[in-house]
C-alpha cells in the first residue's frame, strides 16, 4: 500500500501498469471469495483504497497538463 506522494512520483504510464496489477488483484480476491478461500480479507480495502488513489493522481496528472 503506496501513499498518494509516492503516486504523485511515478509517471502516468507506470501508474496505468499499476492499476492494471491493482484490478487484477482484485479480480482474483473476487474469486477466492467466491470459491471460499479467502485468506486476506483485509487486502479488499487496501486495493480499493490503492485503486482510488492511482485514479485521483491520473487525474490531477490531466488536469495539470491540460
Amino acid at each position: 500500500m503506496a501513499t498518494a506522494s509516492e503516486y504523485r512520483n511515478m509517471s502516468a504510464a507506470d501508474l496505468k501498469k499499476e492499476l492494471v496489477d491493482l484490478r487484477r488483484e482484485q479480480f482474483n480476491l473476487r474469486m477466492q471469495q467466491g470459491v471460499g478461500s479467502m485468506p486476506k480479507i483485509h487486502r479488499f480495502s487496501a486495493v480499493r483504497k490503492d485503486i482510488a488513489r492511482i485514479k485521483t493522481v491520473l487525474n490531477e496528472k490531466n488536469e495539470a497538463g491540460s
